[in-house]
């Protein structure tokens, strides 16, 4: 088929060449995005459900994602111009009622009540460092899990924000297992415990603890009932041996 591709003409900053039809990205309920192509470079809301494979007099709510991160509604009865709108991405849902919201300085629109975490983080393109939070008002602003479910029609659901990810501990080896600890000195009773969580249980029974890579000095050594260290962000690692005494 001669056709030719929004998204393309976008990034190579060209018009559409005149073609038997136009291809975008479409998706439902979601962002999994699907290509389709329509044979009008102006073509209607309906047509755009219609090429997707939608009945087109059901209620649907249409809209626009451009590559600013904007969203702009498509009337489904109105042509959407898409030679000059910047958008080779559409998402629809099966809904008669929208749901706004602010992301940074930006508004967005989603056709659910519920929209999750990990959908936030996509349509923020935060980074691998960032997080997304809602902004609280007058209160300390709240970190959102990427498997979390936001109700948008809950009071207070208004405006998310991108920020550095908070600082959740330190990751720790113990015995070859990855743990994370609160704070950055940790004790010797504290890495038996992550280890042997019945640890105290045992009348007779004696720990031994080596650790290396630490943050304090000596970076490595022996570590003895009652002792600490300072561990690093991440890496410092401690072996632990369990001896049962007859």
């Amino acid at each position: 088929m001669n056709y030719d591709d929004v998204g393309d003409a976008i990034r190579e900053g060209r018009a559409l060449r005149e073609a038997s039809a136009y291809r975008f990205r479409f998706a439902l309920e979601g962002l999994t995005f699907r290509n389709i192509d329509v044979p009008d470079p102006v073509p209607t809301g309906r047509q755009i459900l219609a090429s997707a494979g939608l009945d087109h007099r059901a209620d649907y709510i249409l809209f626009a994602y451009l590559d600013t991160g904007d969203f702009e509604d498509v009337r489904l009865d109105e042509t959407f111009d898409l030679r000059g709108k910047g958008a080779e991405r559409f998402i629809a849902f099966k809904s008669d009622r929208d749901f706004k919201f602010w992301m940074n300085d930006r508004q967005l629109a989603w056709g659910r009540a519920e929209i999750l975490g990990s959908v936030l983080y996509d349509l923020a393109d935060a980074a691998p460092d960032e997080a997304v939070f809602l902004e609280v008002r007058g209160g300390e602003d709240r970190l959102i899990d990427p498997d979390e479910r936001i109700n948008l029609d809950a009071p207070g659901i208004e405006r998310f924000i991108t920020a550095p990810k908070p600082n959740t501990g330190y990751v720790i080896l113990v015995n070859s297992e990855e743990k994370i600890v609160p704070d950055k000195h940790v004790t010797f009773e504290q890495v038996v415990k992550l280890y042997y969580p019945n640890a105290g249980s045992e009348t007779n029974v004696k720990f031994s603890m080596t650790y290396r890579n630490a943050a304090s000095l000596p970076h490595a050594g022996e570590l003895g009932e009652g002792g600490s260290v300072e561990v690093k962000k991440q890496g410092t690692i401690f072996n632990v041996t369990r001896t049962v005494q007859s």
